[in-house]
Order: structure tokens, then C-alpha cells, then sequence
């Protein structure tokens, strides 16, 4: 996504993230978007930062993190340097979930592939019969 512009309504970001407006007052009332203004008429103004905050906690969302976690993350943020190992850790612990993760999706895409070709083959044989004769064992299709 580009940015163009230096502030966005709440309205712009919710639309920018396919989040709901109350989820993103949810996530200022919590915290978890440090430094997020509001206008004269109590309108929440988001700045670069700001956006920059939201996607970080989408990220963590994606991850499946909780968000009592997330919001620890980001309150080690606004705390500083004294907090670098800290983050470092949990970005190391992540790298090693979503690693395996990436490992358990690839051996399901790996079966997955192997049905597209093997569907394939018996709509052109017009039949599963010929194809079934040389199928292949989802474990050992996992093992590979």
C-alpha cells in the first residue's frame, strides 16, 4: 500500500487494513497505537507511525499472537532501547513458529499438488479407474 499523504482518518485506515472502525478504537483504547492524536473535535488523526503501528499488530494477529502479547510488544517499544533484547527474542521465537508453520504448509501443498494432478488425470482418462491403479500414499507423498 502507498502512502501519500502525512495523517488519515480512522475511516481511511480501517478501510486501508479491511478492519472495522470500532476494532481500531478498540486497539487505541488498549495502547497498542502509541502516540495517535486526536483533532480538536476528538477525531482520532493517524500519522505515518501511527499506520505503521496497526500493520505491525495486523502482522502479529496473522501469527496468531494474543493480544495481551502484542500489546506487551508494543508497550516494550515506547519503553526503548532497554527493551532491544527483549524484542529481539520474541522476533527469534516467531521466525522459529512461523518456520514451522511454513514447513507444515508445504508438505499440505505437497498433497494438495499431488490431487490436482491426480483429479487432472482422471477427468482426461475420463475415469478414476486407471489413475487409482497407480496412487500413491498420502504419507508417503508427506514424507517427500
Amino acid at each position: 500500500m502507498e502512502l501519500t499523504k502525512d495523517s488519515y482518518s480512522i475511516g481511511e485506515v480501517a478501510k486501508l487494513f479491511n478492519l472495522s472502525v470500532p476494532t481500531l478504537r478498540y486497539y487505541d483504547q488498549e495502547g497498542l497505537i502509541p502516540g495517535l492524536k486526536k483533532d480538536s473535535t476528538g477525531k482520532r488523526i493517524f500519522n505515518l507511525q501511527n499506520i505503521d503501528a496497526v500493520q505491525m499488530i495486523e502482522c502479529l494477529k496473522e501469527v496468531k499472537m494474543p493480544l495481551k502479547d502484542i500489546k506487551r510488544f508494543m508497550k516494550w517499544n515506547m519503553e526503548g532501547d532497554s527493551t532491544l533484547d527483549k524484542r529481539l527474542t520474541l522476533f527469534n521465537n516467531l521466525d522459529k513458529q512461523v518456520s514451522e508453520q511454513i514447513k507444515q504448509l508445504s508438505i499440505i501443498l505437497k498433497v494438495i499438488n499431488y490431487k490436482q494432478r491426480y483429479y487432472q488425470q482422471a477427468i482426461e482418462d475420463g475415469t478414476e479407474k486407471y489413475v487409482s491403479q497407480n496412487k500413491t500414499l498420502l504419507n508417503e507423498i508427506m514424507k517427500s
